[in-house]
């Protein structure tokens, strides 16, 4: 049998989790699924997916091959484009990852705007608070606020943006506004204790700790300005994540002369000879794009 053939049936079987789903989106009988199946479990040795009446679900082994055969037919997708010049024209899925806010504030705009400018391309947008593997996950392009950990990853940076100190004005017309981080201790401070944020508030110019008796913990950013917008206490997000709070007035910033260095953003992609051109173009278009934010 075309072996990678019936790498393609695998993948789409271990997708759809049905071998008459898989038979009926790959324009097959469903005998014919199973004989590609049986096939690859045969070459392999392995036993690919567990059976039942009500699910197909790959072994621990199934799993390791369904990887290696989407990086393998990816591959060769990948060459037979640049070999026919399709990589100069950009189509296909596009899947972006950025974080929550991030996401929703600043790439949705841009996401968009690219989508209307090349209609051959799909988008899909994956909004995490958390790192996620672009490898694994199958993701083209990321948006990383911090620090980078070395990787044959390619990283572009775009800008920065500062975690500060703010309040409503009304919160300081009750309660004065610190003059030092050791004043926090004074204060009435709301902690988020989301997967990315610091519990503890550091201060430049050592990076010590503030003293801090907090007495609100909230598990989402959103929800800690909220509260800061309300009067009832200082938070400390991201700059970009109260901008327009600032701007309308809601919150003040302080302790500006403290803050820490500012927290980088880059655009990160994975590296590889062939980098296609739904990937190149929207690094490009989002490069240009955040670089002229102000954040």
């Amino acid at each position: 049998m075309d072996r990678l053939q019936c790498m393609k049936v695998l993948v789409r079987v271990s997708e759809t989790a049905s071998f008459a789903e898989a038979a009926r989106q790959l324009h097959m009988s469903p005998p014919a699924v199973t004989r590609a199946v049986a096939f690859l479990e045969d070459a392999t040795g392995a036993r690919l997916f567990v059976r039942s009446t009500r699910s197909v679900n790959l072994t621990e082994a199934g799993r390791r091959y369904a990887d290696d055969c989407k990086r393998i037919l990816a591959e060769i997708d990948e060459a037979e484009a640049s070999a026919g010049g399709s990589h100069a024209t950009p189509s296909g899925m596009l899947t972006i990852t950025a974080p929550v806010q991030f996401g929703q504030l600043h790439i949705m705009p841009v996401m968009t705007e690219f989508l209307d400018i090349h209609k051959g391309v799909t988008g899909r947008v994956l909004l995490f608070d958390r790192i996620v593997s672009l490898v694994e996950e199958g993701i083209d392009v990321a948006i990383r606020i911090g620090r980078l950990q070395d990787s044959d990853q390619t990283a572009i940076k775009v800008g920065s943006v500062r975690r500060v100190v703010c309040g409503a004005p009304s919160y300081f017309e009750r309660h004065g506004e610190p003059k030092t981080p050791a004043d926090l201790a004074n204060h009435a401070t709301i902690v988020n204790t989301g997967s990315s944020a610091p519990l503890d508030w550091h201060f430049a110019p050592d990076g010590a700790a503030a003293t801090l008796h907090p007495r609100l913990y909230c598990n989402t950013v959103d929800a800690a300005i909220a509260a800061s917008v309300t009067g009832w206490g200082l938070s400390r997000p991201l700059s970009y994540q109260v901008s327009r709070h600032v701007a309308a007035g809601q919150l003040r910033l302080t302790l500006e002369d403290y803050e820490e260095p500012p927290v980088p953003i880059h655009v990160v992609h994975a590296e590889g000879r062939h980098v296609s051109a739904k990937t190149r173009a929207f690094v490009d278009f989002a490069v240009a794009k955040l670089r002229a934010l102000e954040m």
